[in-house]
């Protein structure tokens, strides 16, 4: 049995042979994070991808974030290193439904979260971040009937922030959907001097994030950001645990602290370095999108980027 020190050595060797790099997001394991050549959203980690002259990606992530690069890079091998890494959001809505959706509301435009399978992406109009939604919803003619999926709370959001015509696909993270008014306040009552950052998939109501002040809805690189750029030593943070052990690497003179130690995504944790090593060495699980479906589903991801 290989010890991390051993395993960490052997990826090197397979990275530096097959030309390949590594991929994690910010809710891996720490001893993911440390290994990864780029460490990122899902979004930011496949563009980050096809800039890059590897020959193979090991996305160390969720099925959905791998779809993706092989969205963006359809000249590269993508691999995920656990085939069974899902995502709880991504699965709640299928084909199916959306084209009933849309036969229910004809004329609509389908505005799509990114943390959605590729055949999602392929019948939508728009994709967009949890960073640029307000600005894709924004964007689009004033007249035009919105449907937003699969997120709740981030349509619940983006609707406030726009005062557009938006119908919201109930869909939720079974991680940020726990995170609501009474554990937010209990972490304030904590640290009452901290500044609150949260991600707009939480649910956490409009009023609370109102009658509080220093709270700011982030995507996880705003969250970076954010700490990068505030006077402030003390932050609360809002969302899967990983982005902690990120944040305390990036900035250890600032004090960085879980909403709840209970918000922790187990498809993120389902990567290992165990688990790399053998995706590297066996070159599994790949995942492909098929050529036709990976054309429909860039042009939504084609115009999200041009406007954003």
């Amino acid at each position: 049995m290989y010890s991390n020190q051993d395993l960490i050595n052997k990826i090197k060797d397979l990275k530096k042979k097959k030309n390949a790099v590594i991929l994690a997001h910010y809710y891996t394991n720490p001893e993911i994070q440390d290994i990864a050549d780029f460490l990122g959203d899902s979004l930011g980690l496949s563009r980050q991808a096809a800039k890059t002259k590897a020959d193979i990606i090991v996305f160390c992530g969720v099925n959905f974030m791998a779809e993706t690069a092989s969205i963006i890079s359809p000249d590269k091998k993508v691999l995920i290193p656990d085939i069974n890494a899902s995502c709880s959001l991504a699965k709640s809505i299928n084909l199916a439904q959306l084209k009933q959706w849309k036969k229910e509301n004809p004329g609509s435009v389908v505005v799509t979260y990114v943390n959605t399978f590729a055949d999602i992406k392929a019948e939508s109009d728009y994709c967009c971040t949890s960073a640029n939604a307000a600005k894709i919803v924004g964007s689009i003619d004033k007249d035009k009937k919105i449907l937003f999926l699969p997120d709740k709370n981030l349509g619940k959001f983006a609707k406030l922030k726009t005062n557009r015509n938006i119908k919201i696909w109930q869909g939720t993270c079974h991680v940020h959907v726990e995170i609501d008014d009474a554990i937010v306040n209990k972490a304030i009552l904590k640290h009452p001097e901290a500044d609150i950052l949260i991600h707009p998939e939480c649910n956490v109501s409009i009023d609370f994030i109102k009658n509080h002040k220093n709270i700011f809805l982030y995507s996880t690189a705003g969250m970076i950001k954010h700490a990068e750029q505030s006077s402030k030593k003390d932050f609360i943070i809002a969302t899967e645990t990983g982005m902690i052990y990120a944040l305390k690497k990036r900035f250890p003179c600032k004090n960085f602290y879980a909403v709840s130690e209970n918000a922790i995504c187990e498809y993120m944790k389902y990567n290992n370095l165990k688990k790399v090593y053998n995706s590297l060495k066996n070159e599994e699980y790949e995942v492909k999108v098929e050529n036709s479906l990976a054309q429909k589903a860039s042009k939504p991801i084609e115009k999200m980027l041009k406007i954003s």
